[in-house]
């Protein structure tokens, strides 16, 4: 497997304040430069910037997969499987609200997957997931 270079992702958030600590205290994100219109962090090794817009009004599309309504557009990170196990756990004793809680898709077969769903306060939908086999993580 080929080494995955660190992405950057710039998300609109309206509540700046609120926004950096969910991040920097609930996800445990180390908080890197900021302005008074927005912060970068560590994003489990990618760069997230957090940065100001107004609220928009805009509802809360969804897709189905696998019966469940997942939430687009959304962005997250595909983590190490322990780490996720962990993770998972770790949000649920913070009492995360979850769009989707952890669960595993295709258990038993060939891209075995962890996955969940939940919000930051700005209303941006975030996902995590691991596979059980990294190597099957662009797989057709």
């Amino acid at each position: 497997m080929q080494n995955i270079t660190p992405f950057h992702v710039a998300i609109p958030v309206h509540n700046l304040d609120e926004c950096r600590i969910f991040y920097r205290d609930v996800l445990e994100c180390e908080e890197g430069r900021s302005s008074d219109h927005w912060v970068d962090f560590d994003f489990f090794g990618h760069q997230l910037v957090i940065h100001y817009k107004p609220k928009s009004e805009e509802d809360l599309h969804t897709n189905p997969v696998d019966g469940k309504n997942v939430p687009v557009p959304h962005y997250g990170v595909v983590l190490e499987w322990d780490t996720f196990q962990s993770f998972s756990k770790k949000m649920e004793e913070k009492g995360i609200d979850f769009v989707i809680a952890p669960y595993i898709r295709f258990k038993g077969e060939p891209g075995e997957q962890a996955t969940m769903f939940f919000l930051d306060p700005a209303g941006n939908a975030l996902e995590f997931k691991a596979f059980k086999d990294m190597g099957q993580l662009f797989a057709k």
